[in-house]
């Protein structure tokens, strides 16, 4: 007979493909509200689950209440005790959506929201394979994981123009709320920020979209050199990348050899790769911190992706060849 963590889980995971491929509609106009509703509910679903898991079934109802289950708050509030978790913030400003989809809602929410949404998705992936051994990934394929967004910049002017005061207002409030929250965790748990890039290259196999430069144009532009910042470009320490790695490592089910003997990847393996392939001279991979007496180097999640690309070609002998 089918237990109700089990029921609790295949319910959370059919809330969470709901959630997704409403919002992947093109038709659908009440796709923001549609999302927020589907995607509290596989969120709390799943942990409810987790919590019967680890504390026994009965702490998921109201003692004075026996007949009810606690809120998606109180649970949030129970597996993530930190409230500054970048992790429960972006669910706690998701679920403020959720309460108040039948008021003030305009298709100008998904260009405030969107950043929220793409977070809250990994984050259950995420969590659904730390608390169930469940990857979605084999529920719903990676690629389908992004979301279809829209590409409009949200501008303020026409926001005032286009609606009533008090919902201007609310629209223009909960942006700033949502950017400042942005900025002061930096953290892709919170939100995945949406950013464009512009390049000028003389190669037109390398470009998506062409542009001419024309002296005689009315307009004028300069062109200059784009100062990246690192803390957002490379922001992996050693240790993290190969944390993330050992990660990637153990859902793919590949397991490294070394010696003869079955290893993990080490900080000593993590050294021969930078060594082998000029990781830290690679501006792609690796930025280098010189303002400090002794050299530092911070990593980019491309240096993980392509550690992980060369240890799956090979994991039998990889690392005993790099070290030769």
């Amino acid at each position: 007979m089918e237990s109700l963590q089990d029921r609790l889980i295949e319910k959370s995971k059919e809330a969470f493909t709901m959630a997704i491929e409403l919002y992947n509609k093109p038709t659908i106009k009440y796709r923001v509200e549609g999302f927020s509703m589907f995607i509290c509910n596989a969120w709390e679903l799943m942990l409810k689950a987790y919590m019967m898991k680890k504390w026994g079934d009965s702490c998921i109802y109201y003692e004075d209440h026996p007949d009810r289950t606690i809120s998606f708050s109180d649970c949030i509030k129970k597996v993530f005790t930190n409230d500054k978790d970048p992790l429960r913030l972006n669910l706690e400003k998701i679920i403020e959506l959720r309460n108040t989809s039948t008021h003030f809602i305009t298709e100008e929410y998904e260009m405030v929201y969107v950043p929220l949404f793409q977070a809250c998705i990994l984050n259950f992936n995420e969590k659904m394979m730390a608390f169930h051994s469940i990857d979605m990934t084999k529920v719903i394929p990676q690629n389908f994981l992004s979301l279809s967004v829209s590409m409009k910049a949200l501008s303020e002017s026409e926001i005032v123009a286009k609606y009533p005061e008090e919902i201007a207002k609310k629209l223009l409030d909960m942006k700033n709320t949502v950017d400042e929250l942005s900025f002061e965790n930096n953290n892709a748990k919170f939100a995945i920020r949406i950013e464009h890039y512009h390049y000028l290259t003389k190669n037109p196999d390398k470009a998506t979209t062409f542009v001419k430069v024309d002296n005689s144009a009315d307009a004028h532009v300069k062109i200059i050199k784009e100062l990246k910042d690192p803390n957002n470009t490379h922001n992996l320490t050693a240790k993290a990348c190969i944390w993330k790695i050992r990660d990637r490592l153990s859902k793919d089910h590949i397991d490294l050899w070394y010696n003869g003997n079955k290893v993990k990847f080490t900080s000593f393996h993590f050294t021969n790769f930078c060594k082998y392939f000029g990781i830290k001279n690679n501006e792609r991979f690796c930025y280098i911190h010189k303002q400090f007496t002794q050299p530092q180097y911070s990593y980019s999640i491309q240096t993980v992706e392509f550690i992980v690309e060369e240890l799956e070609k090979d994991p039998e002998n990889i690392l005993n060849n790099i070290k030769k």
